[in-house]
């Protein structure tokens, strides 16, 4: 069992992170990814988790509307469209105790960059594919746990 199969996602997500509501417009979360530098926002409505909008979504709304438009006309579609319109919903989740392995394979199977991590109804955190792959690069930094005392004994056998 490798040590992806025995991590849980709580051990890497995201504990601080930054929610939308449904309500605002395109530009104000176009605006606080760029200063934020964030690629992903879960979105929310009277507090309950209702989507999740990525910069994936702002630049398809923006190309599907605007291909053929000067910049002032985008900003005027970004002030104009709510984010309720464009995010992803409903919202793919893990929960804190799923391991970094099942994540990576629920992000991998639905062709997505984050996962919203729930805990009942309480949204707790936010891991994404970059936590995924900085805690695989680190891999080979972590000591490796110890083996079993049943892996360690070798039954002798003759020669």
């Amino acid at each position: 069992m490798s040590q992806a199969d025995r991590i849980p996602v709580r051990m890497i997500m995201q504990e601080k992170i930054v929610t939308i509501s449904a309500g605002e417009s395109l530009s104000t979360v176009e605006d606080i990814m760029r200063l934020g530098q964030v690629r992903h926002m879960p979105v929310v409505s009277s507090g309950r988790l209702v989507g999740v909008v990525s910069e994936r979504d702002l630049l398809r709304s923006s190309l599907s509307s605007l291909s053929s438009h000067r910049s002032d006309e985008r900003k005027a579609f970004l002030y104009a469209v709510e984010i309720g319109r464009v995010m992803s919903q409903p919202p793919i989740v893990i929960a804190p105790d799923a391991t970094v392995r099942q994540a990576a394979q629920v992000m991998a199977e639905n062709k997505i960059g984050c996962l919203p991590v729930v805990e009942g109804e309480e949204l707790i955190g936010l891991v994404t594919e970059t936590d995924v792959l900085s805690w695989v690069a680190e891999a080979e930094e972590r000591p490796r746990p110890e083996p079993a005392a049943s892996d360690r004994t070798r039954s002798a056998t003759p020669a």
